[in-house]
């Protein structure tokens, strides 16, 4: 498979708009299939509208060893070409001293060669030493091109060619990217802002940034790599013959990929609905609630009381319900905004969800308690949250905490019957059997 890393040399170098305007380009005339390194929700629905394919994390914490391969193997089947964003910087992973979960580790599993995208504002021999500093750092990271982004003229994308051509032989230019003020994706509290119609045109102005990439150097670099990966379906199957209902809007729209194909792959039919847009909780076997933004539409939510109060009519009469951070949050007795306005949300957990400073991004894993209605052994995925839980009475976890927090004292994952609502967002590919005991519940 043909394919390219593009990484920043830090966050904030443009890596992201670049990426995205080169998806968006490409994809009219090839099909490609987009990649984000490392624990993101956003980044990849932008790559999924500049595509046309749905967007992959590649994270190998979540997914260790070298897990990252099957998901790129079983996706990329019909893709003429894979572009996978980096994470940070090429080389911040979780510790000062190894590339462990770092854009370079991943590089290296997939053997695909890396461009780098550099911020070259005021910079111009300057630039040539960060290059050769990248190339030096790690030999096993296979450099090949450099997008320079925030060239101001003329004269000084020459002094940046001249300084590239001077002192770093054998690196391409891939682009050099004039500054596009009116190009960029706009931000909210947790990051980039969600797609939505408006953020599709903010998409395709991204076009504006490729047009500064020569496509035949960033083609060849691609090309020049024949990576080989597994094929095959990296999820165990069951055959559950059940329906799982899944709200998809920007309240509910932090999933990740692997979880939803890993239902469909033990043998569940998922029906997604809107509470934004007013639909009635469906009839279903199994209740899914991702993360989002519940707390900026919280009097929406709380106006669509077929959905709340179905959703503790479905745990009060044993059907499985799973609420992961902002569904965590839904599951709750109110939701408790910035302005100390209470909204009343399911009721399931005896608990509050109160807005307030920030908590993460980081890596967690957990392990199963003895009280988890829905999981078992150990599970990977990270945390991060504007919220905290005001809890009402004595509460039983689901999961204790290797690494990260959780809920409060080292735990997550509040039970109720079969209901479980966590901070955490788990990634299937993390456990070898993630359905199983879902599928026991069900059969």
């Amino acid at each position: 498979m043909k394919g390219a890393v593009i990484a920043g040399a830090g966050s904030g170098a443009g890596k992201t708009s670049i990426a995205t305007g080169i998806m968006s380009s490409l994809s009219k005339r090839m099909k490609v299939q987009p990649y984000k390194v490392g624990p993101d929700f956003i980044d990849p629905m932008y790559h999924t509208v500049a595509s046309g394919r749905a967007s992959r994390n590649l994270d190998t914490y979540m997914v260790p060893g070298d897990g990252i391969r099957g998901i790129v193997g079983s996706s990329s089947a019909g893709a003429d070409i894979c572009i996978v964003e980096g994470v940070r910087g090429l080389y911040e992973g979780l510790s000062g001293v190894s590339d462990r979960c770092s854009t370079a580790e991943a590089a290296k599993i997939l053997g695909f060669p890396v461009i780098l995208v550099i911020d070259a504002r005021s910079l111009t021999r300057s630039a040539a030493a960060m290059i050769n500093g990248f190339i030096a750092f790690d030999p096993g990271v296979d450099i090949r091109g450099v997008i320079l982004n925030n060239v101001s003229g003329e004269q000084h994308e020459g002094k940046l060619r001249e300084a590239v051509k001077r002192y770093c032989p054998g690196v391409e230019i891939v682009g050099m990217v004039r500054r596009h003020p009116e190009c960029g994706l706009k931000n909210r509290h947790l990051g980039l802002k969600t797609v939505d119609r408006t953020s599709e045109e903010e998409v395709r102005g991204l076009e504006a940034m490729a047009d500064d990439i020569d496509m035949d150097v960033f083609l060849g670099i691609c090309e020049s790599c024949e990576a080989q990966f597994p094929g095959g379906s990296p999820y165990t199957g069951h055959s559950a013959g059940a329906k799982a209902a899944v709200p998809m809007d920007d309240a509910y729209c932090f999933y990740y990929r692997e979880n939803l194909e890993c239902l469909e792959a033990a043998g569940f039919r998922i029906e997604y609905f809107s509470p934004l847009a007013g639909d009635p909780l469906p009839d279903a076997d199994m209740y899914y609630l991702g993360g989002g933004y519940p707390e900026l539409y919280a009097d929406r939510i709380s106006e669509n009381r077929d959905f709340l109060e179905g959703l503790r009519s479905a745990s009060d009469n044993g059907t499985i319900v799973f609420g992961e951070c902002g569904g965590l949050m839904t599951l709750c007795k109110t939701i408790v905004t910035k302005d100390g306005t209470s909204h009343k949300m399911a009721g399931i957990f005896d608990a509050d969800a109160v807005m307030c400073g920030r908590h993460g991004p980081k890596y967690v894993e957990a392990v199963s308690a003895d009280a988890n209605p829905l999981f078992s052994g150990t599970v990977r995925g990270h945390e991060f949250h504007y919220s905290e839980l005001k809890l009402r009475s004595r509460p039983e976890y689901g999961f204790r905490m290797a690494r990260g927090t959780g809920i409060s004292g080292g735990f997550d994952g509040l039970c109720a019957r079969n209901s479980l609502g966590e901070y955490m967002h788990q990634n299937a590919l993390s456990a070898e059997d993630w359905c199983k005991t879902i599928v026991e519940k069900i059969e």
